[in-house]
């Protein structure tokens, strides 16, 4: 395998182009069918972030820079220097917000108020995403259902007429052939959990 560098993966998945996904491709020996449907995610993933609206969008550059450590770092910093001003005698600074820092507290409040709001605004545009793929992943695996019922169906016909009946009317077999009641599963899940 040859041996090469890229960019981490956030780059080229959520900000980046899908044609540098080619770079990576060189740099990997993947199967092609593999490598099909990472793409198709792919782009799927960035459509998804590119129909976002600017306020989301937002909110999630807010968001991701609240949750990094220079944000830690420069709020330190920010009220060392605000709180050094108005305690410590500095030359010809007035005291602009004298102990207990009641300006101070006021805007770390609102700060506070907006990027709650901007980190909801994050997580509701993550769980609208996750529902997306929920579902996308129900409509498969129905799918996948109906279409293994139907192999099993074909394989029995193939077993009859290979004169192996008993492999054909197995119970299980005959069980796995049928189509699975999902709205029955449901409710039984749904009885259970409420049980609980």
């Amino acid at each position: 395998m040859p041996a090469c560098k890229f960019a981490p993966p956030d780059s080229w998945l959520f900000g980046g182009q899908i044609g540098s996904l080619h770079q990576v491709w060189k740099c990997m020996e993947i199967p092609t069918h593999i490598r099909e449907h990472i793409e198709m995610i792919a782009r799927h993933e960035q459509e998804f972030y590119s129909k976002r609206p600017p306020a989301e969008r937002l909110g999630d550059v807010v968001a991701r820079f609240a949750g990094n450590f220079s944000f830690v770092i420069i709020h330190v910093l920010i009220f060392g220097f605000w709180m050094a001003i108005n305690v410590l005698n500095l030359g010809q600074i007035r005291h602009f917000d004298p102990f207990p820092f009641s300006l101070l507290s006021t805007v770390v409040g609102i700060e506070a108020i907006l990027l709650a709001s901007f980190i909801l605004m994050r997580q509701s545009g993550l769980a609208k995403r996750a529902d997306e793929r929920d579902h996308l992943v129900l409509q498969v695996l129905l799918l996948t259902e109906r279409e293994v019922s139907a192999i099993v169906k074909m394989n029995q016909e193939i077993a009859n007429r290979l004169g192996l009946r008993a492999l054909s009317e197995d119970e299980d077999i005959q069980e796995m052939a049928k189509p699975t009641p999902i709205e029955t599963v449901a409710e039984t899940i749904q009885q259970n959990l409420t049980r609980e």
